[in-house]
């Protein structure tokens, strides 16, 4: 039976650095998935990713990332472009280094076969701070990224005809903001 994961990368505390957990929480209250799915928040891992992700047949990485594109941009990373970036200096026990975890994996043998980084612009990274509006603006069609490449890898899902409450401690308030609710 084929598996994949769908987790949520990133510092809740941060500002916008809190949009994986946010978004795989908010997608687990409503939606449900296959016992072949699991859906995780991974906060802020560092090479123990590797194991997370390895036997794995799909992964779904949700995260914030910087780049040159305004606050709000999603930008959808497959693993051949995960694995063209050069790892850098890791600055600090927490960075995710992706790349590197992708490529442990391949080493073992046991690296998913179809990876897919939804990658979020993200402006604010200030202690305390909620997420930004633009990021924010960006929730639902994050959420679609994700099930159009679950579709196209032929795992289910269904909408709950009645939402569950999904646990974002965080940020309760901004969820009467989201559209997909």
């Amino acid at each position: 039976m084929k598996t994949a994961l769908i987790g949520g990368i990133g510092n809740v505390l941060l500002g916008d650095d809190g949009v994986g957990p946010y978004v795989v929480r908010l997608l687990e209250a409503l939606y449900t998935f296959g016992e072949n799915v699991e859906i995780i928040d991974l906060g802020t891992p560092a090479l123990d990713l590797t194991q997370r992700i390895s036997g794995v047949d799909t992964i779904i990485l949700v995260d914030c990332v910087a780049t040159g594109y305004p606050a709000g941009t999603i930008r959808l990373y497959r693993k051949s472009e995960i694995l063209e970036e050069t790892p850098s200096q890791r600055v600090d026990p927490h960075s995710p280094a992706l790349s590197q975890c992708l490529r442990a994996a391949e080493l073992f043998g046991s690296a998913p076969e179809n990876v897919l980084l939804v990658g979020i612009v993200g402006k604010s990274f200030e202690p305390g701070r909620k997420l930004g509006a633009a990021v924010q603006q960006s929730v639902a069609a994050a959420i679609e990224a994700i099930l159009q490449e679950l579709q196209q890898c032929g795992f289910d899902f269904e909408k709950r005809a009645i939402a569950q409450k999904p646990g974002i401690w965080w940020c309760e308030a901004e969820l009467r903001s989201i559209a997909v609710c």
